[in-house]
């Protein structure tokens, strides 16, 4: 009955697809008539596209998936009892149904940020609550807190560690961590949408695996029902948000997509292996936290600096005071100096100009100026090698720290 339900939702995702293709272009004047519009600084004209089109692929998303919730549970997920009567899977129903809500919320959540332009701390802080319904479930249902120890430390700590309220601390991060590191690294035609192609392909290839090895299979069913209907509407936003873009997709595409991810990361219980498979993402945020956490001055943008003239982005970079610098950011900017990440010119009135703390930034300081399509490219395929690299991490080299 497995595959019957994979097909379904797999017909379900291609019809998804379609209506989202149809409705994007249908929407773009509607957009651009509310004023829902934004100017991309990469091109020599500056022409006004309309943002926020997360949101009309996250209603299709969830339009898919409210039509799905009645196929698993009419065509094998309800089980039979000795009497041949058959038992409901309550909890099974009551995952589903939380964690559309849980993505709905962070939909709205992003969309009313588009509008409104919240503020960081907002930012970091409606994720967890938005994960609250999810992270109630889990309690009730689940409340699996323990964690198996890598061989090197059993000796120390034991076969296992119950980690008790630290372990809902973590699953709330980790919804922090999946819609803001998105976000973060964003700023040229198509990264937003292309990293999360990439990375919902790596857990659907992930998903398929481990199903085809047996593991945990109902964990896995959970995550490609909610993975394939996402790839579809995703690649639908692909085709207009790509290299020269036609609408931008906004804080609400990031917020759905990170949600997204984190639901299924949790639910699906494979959270170490999600984390894999954001490795550019963490390497953006950890080489972004001198300027995040305003150890180095952070301008609002930090997009590349486009040259009109050869139609190349060039790295983008922020200019003050060297006395500003307390003892904690000149330590930082030593290490990253003597490690050249970062360019440093200093000026004689005492000023100082470095690049912004991005990885679009320190491709272009790596590889010099390029053209916007090639950048994205090129941050895409890094995400496929990391993808690939999470795959040798999760599977020849996990059985040297666990058990098979």
């Amino acid at each position: 009955m497995i595959y019957n339900c994979l097909i379904i939702n797999a017909l379900l995702s291609t019809g998804g697809y379609v209506i989202a293709v149809r409705l994007i272009p249908g929407f773009r004047q509607k957009f651009i008539d509310k004023n829902r519009v934004g100017k991309d600084l990469c091109k020599k004209n500056k022409k006004e596209i309309p943002e926020s089109m997360g949101v009309l692929i996250g209603l299709v998303f969830l339009v898919v998936l409210f039509l799905f919730i009645p196929v698993p549970f009419t065509l094998g997920e309800a089980t039979k009892t000795g009497s041949q009567t058959a038992t409901f899977p309550h909890e099974k129903f009551v995952e589903l149904l939380v964690a559309l809500l849980s993505i709905a919320v962070m939909m709205l959540l992003g969309f009313i940020d588009d509008i409104f332009d919240l503020r960081w701390r907002y930012k970091l802080v409606l994720p967890s609550i938005a994960m609250i319904p999810l992270l109630m479930v889990y309690a009730v249902y689940y409340n699996l807190t323990t964690i198996i120890m890598p061989k090197f430390l059993r000796t120390f700590v034991g076969y296992s560690l119950d980690i008790g309220a630290l372990y809902y601390i973590y699953m709330g991060m980790l919804a922090v961590f999946c819609t803001n590191a998105i976000n973060i690294l964003a700023g040229i035609n198509g990264l937003e949408v292309g990293q999360s192609l990439i990375i919902s392909t790596s857990i659907l290839l992930f998903n398929f695996i481990e199903l085809s090895l047996g593991h945990q299979v109902d964990a896995h069913k959970f995550s490609i029902y909610l993975m394939l209907p996402f790839l579809a509407v995703s690649l639908a936003l692909w085709k207009f948000n790509k290299y020269p873009s036609q609408v931008f997709v906004g804080d609400t595409f990031c917020y759905f997509a990170g949600m997204t991810f984190a639901v299924v990361g949790i639910l699906g219980h494979f959270s170490k292996t999600l984390i894999l498979f954001f490795l550019p993402q963490i390497i953006n945020f950890l080489y972004s936290i001198p300027q995040l956490f305003k150890f180095i001055p952070c301008p609002r943008h930090r997009l590349p600096k486009y040259d009109s003239k050869s139609d190349l982005l060039h790295i983008s970079t922020t200019d003050f005071d060297k006395n500003e610098l307390n003892v904690l950011s000149r330590l930082m900017v030593t290490v990253l100096k003597s490690l050249k990440l970062i360019t440093w010119q200093e000026m004689p009135d005492g000023k100082v100009k470095t690049n912004n703390f991005t990885l679009i930034n320190f491709v272009l300081l790596v590889f010099g100026p390029v053209h916007e399509k090639i950048l994205t490219q090129m941050l895409m395929g890094f995400q496929i090698l990391c993808t690939v690299l999470a795959l040798i991490i999760r599977y020849p080299l996990a059985n040297y720290f666990y058990d098979t």
